[in-house]
């Protein structure tokens, strides 16, 4: 689970760089990779948490590095922080479920609205390269965040048919699964609950994609690498059971099961049969091509997926069991026996 996406590392140097959600969970490690492997001339962290920009001011004190205060509702604060900007990540989002079913107009002006909104500043602004991360959730949605997200899609994809000619944007897309032990995912919540001996689980049969941050870092820059505009990205990446994670992290907790919440599928699909078509096997990862007619078969060179293929946490054929989970949890720290 720890392999890494095999790509060529995309040219950074002297480029200003601006990650919107630049203080969440993705951004943060982003953040640090840019800095640490690559030679930015600038890297923007956008984010509308104040005090979430004064704790990473506090840690991360490189005079490469901009904290600009902004919400990507807001098209003319955009606007003014793309100006001069050469590769836009967004990770910006409302990411909770029931939070998003809860207050269904709060997730569409962020997931929705933003995207419409980051797109125009990325094209008034020239930006070369925008990548925008999507979900599993996304694929065959029962939830609005999944959604919202499914429509955000939609707008990357399409948006790179309004660049016209003179303009150089290229708008792609990486979609994926849970990240392991990111903030509100449940390996956190287990790490608090087996303090406390027991661990509540929603149903044991129930299946996720896992995937470690360096992946999911490592996705977007084989993204900014590889992405011509258009496609959705999609890595081969490993799935388990809520049973399975729950004896890994609690082996002598209880396993108390509360039931399947609003919103919640009990399996996760990262690629869904009517997709097939348009999907092309890379090898480490999967090419969703848009069905615009500017999209060229050069663009990804790999094989056409069988009619009616798909690829949920289900049927995937990278299973992790409980040992695999130990070991992974154990790298991340959340393990120390």
């Amino acid at each position: 689970m720890n392999e890494t996406f095999d790509a060529e590392l995309p040219q950074l140097d002297d480029k200003v760089i601006l990650i919107t959600g630049g203080t969440g969970s993705f951004g943060r490690a982003m953040t640090e990779r840019l800095l640490s492997d690559f030679r930015p001339r600038k890297v923007i962290v956008f984010s509308r948490d104040e005090q979430k920009h004064f704790a990473m001011q506090q840690e991360l004190r490189d005079p490469r590095l901009r904290y600009f205060v902004g919400d990507i509702r807001d098209r003319s604060r955009l606007m003014r922080a793309f100006e001069g900007v050469d590769i836009v990540l967004h990770s910006a989002a409302m990411k909770h479920v029931t939070l998003a079913e809860y207050n269904p107009l709060e997730a569409i002006r962020t997931n929705i609205d933003g995207a419409v909104h980051l797109i125009d500043a990325a094209l008034e602004r020239r930006v070369a390269h925008v990548v925008a991360l999507s979900t599993d959730k996304a694929v065959s949605p029962v939830n609005l965040y999944g959604a919202t997200k499914l429509c955000m899609e939609k707008l990357f994809v399409a948006a790179n048919s309004y660049r016209g000619a003179d303009r150089p944007t290229r708008f792609s897309v990486v979609r994926y699964g849970n990240v392991v032990g990111s903030k509100g995912s449940v390996v956190p919540l287990f790490d608090r609950q087996r303090k406390d001996g027991v661990l509540t689980l929603t149903d044991p049969a129930m299946t996720r994609f896992w995937i470690t941050m360096p992946q999911a870092l490592d996705l977007v820059l084989l993204a900014l690498q590889r992405g011509r505009g258009g496609e959705v990205m999609v890595p081969k990446i490993p799935a388990a059971t809520m049973a399975d994670l729950a004896t890994a992290m609690g082996p002598r907790c209880e396993h108390r099961v509360i039931g399947v919440r609003p919103g919640e599928k009990l399996h996760e699909s990262l690629i869904q049969p009517d997709e097939a078509p348009q999907v092309i096997d890379c090898g480490r990862y999967f090419v969703i091509a848009p069905t615009f007619a500017w999209w060229t078969t050069e663009a990804a060179v790999g094989t056409r997926v069988a009619p009616g293929f798909c690829f949920t946490s289900a049927n995937a054929p990278d299973r992790l069991g409980p040992e695999a989970l130990r070991q992974t949890l154990r790298g991340l720290g959340f393990l120390a026996d």
